[in-house]
Parts: C-alpha cells; sequence; structure tokens
C-alpha cells in the first residue's frame, strides 16, 4: 500500500514539473487593455480558444498554439529577474496574418528570452480575426497603442523605465510594430491617462515582417506603415527564401535608411517563416544573438538600479 502511494506521489510530482516546464514563465501580473468593451466589439465571433488541429505542421520539433477567437485584449508582464535587470521593456507583438496568435512560438517564449537577458517583456494578445468592415490591423493598433499607454503611464508601478519601451514584433505582429511606429495618434476615442502619453515605441525588432510593401504598386511602402525621420531605431531579420517576400524587410529598411533612421537589417539565405526562437539548421535563427548584440551596442541592456 505503501509503496503504491509512493509511487503516485512519484508519478504526480513528475506531471507537475512536465507541465511547468511546458508553461515556461508565468506573467507577474496580466491587464485587459480596455476599461470596458474594446472598441466596437460586438462579442459575435465565437469562444476564445487554440485553433491548432492534429494536422496542422510543428516548428522544430514541437507544436504551435494558435490562438484564434480574441475579442478580450489582454497584456501580460513578464519582469526580468532583479540580478539580471536592465530596465528595458519590450512589448512583445505576434504573428498569425490577423488572423490567429502565435502565442507560444512569438509570445511566450519570446518572453523568456527577454527576460534571460534581463529585459522586461510584455505580452500583447490583440484582437483576431480581423473584424468585418475594417481593415485587417485596425483593431490590433488600437490594442497596440492601448497597451504602450498602459506600459509608459504605469512605468512607476511596474518599475520600468519609460525612455526605454520597444517593441518586437513577428510576421503580422512585425506590421503592426511598423503601423505603431507610424501612427502616434490614437486611433480610437481617448479614455484614460493612459491615452494622453507617447505610444510610439523607442526601438524596434522586428522578424519576418508581413505587409510592409505593396507588391500591386511595385512595392512601395504601404500607406499604413510610412516612415519619417522620427521612426524608432529598428532591428530587422529575414530570409531570402521566406514566401512572404525578403523584400518586405530589405525595402523597409531601404525607407528607413532614407528617413536617417538608425537600423540594422540581417538578411539570410534560408529559414523560411514563422520560426520564432526555436533553433534549428538554419542559421536565421541564431538572430537573437544578433538583436542582443544590437541592443547592448545601443546601450539598452545597460543595467539600472530597479
Amino acid at each position: 500500500m505503501k509503496s503504491n502511494l509512493l509511487q503516485c506521489v512519484i508519478v504526480v510530482g513528475l506531471a507537475v514539473i512536465a507541465i511547468n516546464q511546458t508553461q515556461g514563465a508565468q506573467p507577474s501580473k496580466v491587464f485587459e487593455l480596455w476599461p470596458a468593451v474594446a472598441p466596437g466589439e460586438k462579442g459575435d465571433i465565437g469562444e476564445e480558444k487554440d485553433s491548432t488541429k492534429s494536422t496542422d505542421g510543428l516548428v522544430a520539433g514541437k507544436r504551435v498554439i494558435r490562438l484564434g477567437n480574441v475579442s478580450k485584449p489582454t497584456l501580460s508582464i513578464y519582469p526580468a529577474a532583479r540580478e539580471k535587470y536592465t530596465g528595458t521593456t519590450v512589448l512583445v507583438v505576434p504573428g498569425g496574418g490577423y488572423h490567429i496568435l502565435a502565442l507560444d512560438l512569438e509570445g511566450t517564449e519570446v518572453c523568456e528570452w527577454l527576460n534571460s537577458i534581463g529585459v522586461n517583456a510584455a505580452l500583447l494578445k490583440y484582437r483576431v480575426p480581423a473584424r468585418a468592415g475594417l481593415g485587417r490591423h485596425e483593431a490590433p493598433l488600437q490594442d497596440a497603442q492601448r497597451a504602450m499607454g498602459l506600459l509608459r503611464s504605469r512605468a512607476q508601478e511596474l518599475g520600468l523605465n519609460p525612455q526605454r519601451l520597444g517593441a518586437v514584433g513577428f510576421s503580422a505582429g512585425g506590421h503592426l510594430v511598423a503601423a505603431l511606429s507610424s501612427a502616434p495618434k490614437r486611433t480610437y476615442p481617448l479614455m484614460d491617462a493612459a491615452d494622453s502619453v507617447s505610444c510610439r515605441p523607442d526601438f524596434n525588432i522586428v522578424i519576418h515582417p508581413a505587409y510592409l510593401v505593396n507588391m500591386e504598386q511595385g512595392d512601395k511602402i504601404s500607406p499604413d506603415v510610412q516612415v519619417t525621420t522620427n521612426h524608432p531605431p529598428t532591428f530587422l531579420a529575414m530570409t531570402q527564401d521566406d514566401p512572404v517576400r525578403v523584400e518586405n524587410a530589405v525595402l523597409y529598411y531601404m525607407a528607413l535608411k532614407q528617413s536617417g533612421v538608425p537600423s540594422e537589417l540581417h538578411a539570410y539565405p534560408t529559414g523560411g517563416h514563422g520560426y520564432g526562437l526555436r533553433k534549428t539548421e538554419h542559421y536565421v535563427t541564431s538572430w537573437p544573438d544578433r538583436a542582443t548584440d544590437w541592443m547592448r551596442s545601443r546601450g539598452l541592456l545597460t543595467p539600472q538600479d530597479r
């Protein structure tokens, strides 16, 4: 009897360890972005859920959470450990074609990486899919603007440096980060003090971005991501064999260069699209090391007192 009980305890303990390893780091706080419902929401898109099917492809041998039907956007705070703390914070914006959110691959796993280099992470769960009658990024842009405002207005409460607040985006999330940098004025009616502070990031990391150029118009920069001299310094990475087309990163980089915005571009030969931080045989999956170097070169990883 005692032997069986001990075996059960061991099995349960191992199961708990496995669950914790799968879940990874947990947020210290989770905020709902909007005081009530998000602007224009009608509650008619169905239940929020992971839409991944058994037939969906793996990335680096692992499953991907594809979260769909998001109508209650949130901001989850992942603070860096005290001994590594830099004061720098990054808004993490997953991709998914404005249809779903790759919530672990381009979300929680990115937060863990940022924490490992002393950077606070704030994971944005924005509204998807695109709402009827709206452009695909209109509701997500409202959520991103609101999130940056919340971070800046609550910087003291959260122990953040409001002058070291950047953003990292993947695929559609890369487009959303670029749009956030191009539209500093709120695209929704102002609600409270969080909407009175700047929502422009101080720096950007943009990985395999989509929708930055319009192929039908000779690869002109899309109107919603127009570059100005006020744009944040930007790090870009993409592959030549990306089906979304490397021109998105290359021509956006050229627009940044022509506007005098300090930027860095890494164009890799292979690796496709949607790799996140998961290591594969493709060299592009070393981009986090290059991004770390870039942040360090800009003084963003210099330790600060908490």
